[in-house]
């Protein structure tokens, strides 16, 4: 992973895997890590993290995410 880099998270999977969708249809390849403890839900966050030459296009893309 030292290539890869964060450009989103959230305590709520759905909202990375939203993210994640969205940045595959723009062409960026993305992966999610899931740091959500399973016993107590409040605690961790999901987080996508993509390439480092991507880092740019991905914020632009979710910033875009946002304004919908």
């Amino acid at each position: 992973m030292n290539n890869w880099q964060i450009v989103f998270s959230s305590p709520y999977t759905f909202a990375a895997e939203v993210v994640k969708n969205k940045l595959e249809d723009a062409g960026i390849i993305s992966i999610i890590v899931n740091k959500i403890d399973s016993s107590y839900l409040s605690f961790g966050l999901a987080e996508v993290y993509c390439p480092n030459q991507d880092v740019e296009q991905a914020i632009a893309c979710i910033n875009l995410i946002d304004n919908e």
